[in-house]
């Protein structure tokens, strides 16, 4: 962040440039900012997408199960027991995320 405000700095400090060659010139400095911003973004919502659809899936089987007349109890433990693989399951995939970011940040030009 620090890299693309001195640039931007710099953008600012041309006096000869013009409204419109100031800011393309800001845009310019952000540019690498905001690309790796929708990597790390891009990254958690898959993540946080897998992890909705899989508690989802859990919801549905539950509701499933008490519409079909088990015990509460019996499925709220399998509930639970649902969610938290759900849960474990996202857990083991965190560093093969992380690795993807930072391939995806190390891409990206300085």
């Amino acid at each position: 962040q620090a890299a693309t405000f001195r640039c931007s700095a710099r953008c600012c400090e041309d006096s000869t440039a013009s409204m419109q060659q100031v800011q393309r010139c800001i845009e310019r400095c952000q540019a690498p900012l905001a690309q790796a911003q929708a990597i790390v973004t891009a990254e958690l919502e898959r993540f946080q997408d897998r992890l909705s659809r899989c508690t989802l899936r859990c919801d549905d089987e539950a509701k499933d199960a008490l519409e079909a007349g088990e015990a509460q109890a019996g499925v709220r433990g399998r509930l639970d027991a649902c969610l938290a693989a759900c849960g474990d399951a996202q857990l083991r995939l965190v560093p093969a995320m992380a690795r993807r970011m930072q391939e995806g940040l190390a891409a990206l030009p300085q």
